[in-house]
């Protein structure tokens, strides 16, 4: 069984490196410095986001204050969600086992030097942000009380409305959101064992991770069969709780080791051009490895998170870009921060220890770094569990969000209950995969590459969606700065039947 689930892993790999590393493996570009090695894909998501922040006066800066305003203020709404609890539930899919693994590594394969480049790409991939949560806003509809929207709707609309398109994005979605299920699933478990491990001292039997099993998958089922509400109040709850807690048993650990301080900071941006002979010595795999798993972990420009910022009920289509702009910063900025402040102060490569390190798996070199940063076996024990709650909690909202948004897609194509209990069947089967190859001892980098391709699809179908769409959100935005009143049809001059609908509540109020 493991070596069939293994060839088609390594279909899925090869295809995702085909896509991922092109035109690297080409001789001719290859041998151009620095550029050489830089996928296409990865020079055009940075270069969407440069293009987008200057044409919008680099928006993440001029309104981020104003943004976090908004976002603390929130409100309860009769339809929709507030834009707090979309915020809450975007983050709960942007902040996930990617800000702890895709974090290792990128810095055990570019260096320190990735988490600059890391920097970066997150600061432009704001604008993205902005840009694809306002034009989910902007052409977000209704069902019943509540707004469905994102990457299926605009997509389907500024392609000239024809429902084939809104249809065949959904699907894509639907796809997705399948392909990235089996990793988080076997995260989730990992997490439990490990806990179990740490308390208990030893490595708990396989009843123990059959008893998980059946444990998660019904947590799942309760969470889903009872609709984007329920998963809402359960993320408003997961999503504070887990980041405030990862953040603040890293910055312990920071406090109790100031000293290496200042030598983070010099590592990470010396060596963001001058990388160590260790790490491969080239700039190109720094920026590179900094820039991919800085943007897959924020999906800025995936398309993959304009669901959760349509769902809001905002007042102007650009109040939530500006919202989810933040997450980028939470996401990449201080949570992805707070994970290479561990690997990079602990200085793990620069000791004897440093093969071992190279060949542990990500999880096992991130707490190994954990341990070199805590004072004594126990405080080491008590931070390892800590986190691996944490890391838990990342992958479980992660996989929710998938799963709530898997189901929006459906109801974009059918209305159908028969079709909807189909696809989540679908969802837990492949769920229950992903945690059946973790008791079976496989390797997570087989289902991660599985993720990875499922990213860079998103990605190549996403990022000219929004750059066809970018006229609209430009105009959108000088409506927000000019302060022009009500936003409606005749700010874009074309049918938004959400906006009027909501500048007409707003007039009988």
């Amino acid at each position: 069984m493991n070596e069939w689930i293994g060839e088609i892993c390594n279909v899925f790999q090869k295809i995702s490196d085909l896509i991922w590393d092109f035109p690297t493996n080409l001789d001719w570009y290859h041998s151009i410095p620095i550029i050489g090695e830089l996928p296409l894909i990865i020079i055009f998501l940075v270069g969407t986001g440069i293009y987008f922040s200057l044409k919008l006066s680099f928006v993440q800066i001029k309104y981020f204050l104003r943004g976090i305003k908004n976002l603390l203020r929130g409100k309860s709404s009769k339809r929709g969600i507030s834009p707090l609890a979309s915020f809450l539930l975007s983050t709960a899919m942007r902040v996930g086992p990617g800000n702890i693994l895709g974090v290792t590594g990128a810095v055990s394969t570019g260096g320190p030097g990735a988490l600059f480049w890391m920097w970066i790409s997150a600061f432009f991939g704001m604008a993205t942000a902005f840009v694809e949560s306002t034009l989910s806003q902007i052409y977000k509809d209704r069902q019943g009380n509540d707004y469905v929207g994102g990457l299926p709707c605009y997509g389907r609309k500024l392609l000239g409305g024809a429902t084939f398109f809104g249809v065949a994005l959904s699907f894509l979605y639907i796809v997705y959101a399948m392909l990235c299920l089996p990793a988080q699933g076997f995260n989730v478990l990992s997490a439990m064992v490990a806990v179990v491990q740490h308390v208990t001292g030893s490595v708990p039997s396989t009843t123990i991770s059959w008893i998980f099993f059946l444990l998660l998958t019904c947590l799942v089922i309760f969470s889903i069969f009872g609709g984007l509400k329920r998963v809402i109040k359960i993320t408003d709850v997961l999503v504070p709780i887990m980041a405030i807690i990862y953040v603040g048993t890293v910055l312990v650990m920071i406090l109790i080791n100031l000293d290496r301080l200042p030598w983070f900071f010099y590592a990470v941006v010396t060596e963001a051009f001058r990388p160590e002979s260790i790490f491969g010595g080239a700039l190109g795999i720094a920026l590179s490895q900094g820039i991919r798993r800085g943007l897959m972990s924020n999906e800025a420009g995936q398309g993959t998170l304009s669901m959760p910022a349509a769902v809001a009920d905002a007042n102007h289509p650009c109040e939530q870009g500006l919202i989810q702009s933040i997450g980028v910063f939470l996401d990449t900025m201080i949570i992805c921060t707070m994970t290479g402040f561990v690997l990079v102060m602990s200085r793990i490569w620069l000791t004897d220890a440093s093969a071992d390190w190279f060949a542990m798996g990500r999880l096992q070199k991130f707490l190994a770094s954990c341990g070199v940063l805590t004072d004594g076996v126990i405080a080491y024990e008590i931070v390892a569990i800590i986190l691996s709650i944490c890391f838990g909690i990342f992958a479980f909202t992660s996989l929710l969000g998938f799963l709530s948004f898997a189901e929006i897609s459906v109801k974009e194509i059918s209305q159908s209950k028969i079709f909807l209990m189909t696809i989540r069947f679908l969802n837990l089967l492949v769920l229950t995969f992903g945690m059946a190859t973790n008791i079976a001892g496989f390797d997570l980098s087989a289902l991660w590459n599985i993720s990875d391709l499922a990213n860079v699809i998103m990605v190549c179908v996403n990022l000219p969606l929004l750059h066809l769409g970018f006229g609209k959100v430009q105009k959108a935005y000088k409506h927000f700065t000019d302060g022009s009143g009500n936003f409606n049809s005749e700010t874009l001059g074309e049918q938004l039947p959400v906006w009027d609908e909501k500048c007409k509540q707003r007039a009988e109020f």
